[in-house]
Formats: C-alpha cells, sequence, structure tokens
C-alpha cells in the first residue's frame, strides 16, 4: 500500500506568510519613522514603526539582549517540530494543516528579524480612544490566527472527524 500524501505542500502557504510579512516589514521600515503615527482609519488603525526585543506584548524586551538568542532557539525549535507534525499529517486535513502553515510562516518571518536587526519590525497600530494593542506585523497575525485555529481544530476538529465529516 503506498503511503498517504503529508502535508509538506502545505509549506507553500508558510512561504507565501514569511513573504508578505519581509515585504511588508521592508514597506514599513522604508516608509514609517519610527513611532511616528500614520493615520489609515481614524479612531482604529495606525501604521506606526515599532521595534520589539522581547516576545509577544513586549515581554522580557528590557532583559538585555540574552533573549533574544532564547527567542531564536524556541522559533527554530517550535518551527521544527511544526513542520514535523505536519510530515505526519495527511495532506487533506486542513483543519490541521492550514493553521500549523500559518504558525510555521509567522515564527520563521519573526525569526529572520531578530537574526538581522536583533529585534521585531512592527507597524501595526490598533486603538481606540488612547488605548492601544501593542504594535504588531503579519507574522504575529500569522501565529495568533494559526494558534487560535489549532484550539478550535483540538476543540471542535474531534467530533467532526469522529463522525466521518
Amino acid at each position: 500500500m503506498p503511503p498517504r500524501p503529508n502535508a509538506l505542500s502545505w509549506l507553500l502557504l508558510s512561504l507565501i506568510v514569511f513573504a508578505a510579512d519581509q515585504a511588508t516589514k521592508e514597506v514599513a521600515l522604508r516608509a514609517l519613522t519610527p513611532y511616528t503615527p500614520v493615520p489609515v482609519i481614524p479612531d482604529l488603525l495606525n501604521w506606526t514603526l515599532a521595534f520589539n526585543t522581547g516576545a509577544a506584548f513586549s515581554f522580557l524586551a528590557g532583559a538585555g539582549g540574552w533573549q533574544r538568542w532564547l527567542f531564536t532557539i524556541l522559533a527554530i525549535g517550535v518551527s521544527a517540530l511544526l513542520v514535523g507534525w505536519l510530515a505526519r499529517t495527511p495532506r487533506a486535513d486542513w483543519r490541521n494543516a492550514l493553521p500549523l502553515s500559518l504558525v510555521i510562516g509567522g515564527a520563521i518571518g519573526n525569526l529572520v528579524d531578530r537574526l538581522r536587526h536583533g529585534q521585531v519590525t512592527d507597524f501595526i497600530d490598533v486603538y481606540f480612544g488612547q488605548w492601544h494593542f501593542p504594535a504588531f506585523n503579519i507574522a504575529d497575525s500569522a501565529i495568533c490566527v494559526g494558534a487560535v485555529l489549532l484550539i478550535a481544530a483540538g476543540l471542535f476538529g474531534g467530533k467532526t472527524a469522529a463522525a466521518g465529516g
């Protein structure tokens, strides 16, 4: 019996996420002045170039530099584990392949920033009044959407699969 095709072809989506992330960060670096908001949708969205040496929500941003290597090792390790998961996932299992691919593309996008610049470039600033969500980028968005989809697949996907649909 020939082996069933695995979901590694979904890495094309990871490549698309990575390319979109790197391209938009390059545009932001060239077109924006750091920490100077450019209104896109008043009272909701600005383009604001910002930099993060930490992880999500600037976790460990002021840790003195060692965190760069910690997050680099974590991104490589997690990406490798997720690629392994994709290799064991049937190609047609999009409920798992899609989110895994999004997380891999986002993790590698931010990894490249850490290696090239020592920090992650952010530029999407969502806000309401004086409240601002921490600035983020395409890679962060892909990681978050992928994580939510993985949780949803874990919570609700098994029932659908067990029922044969």
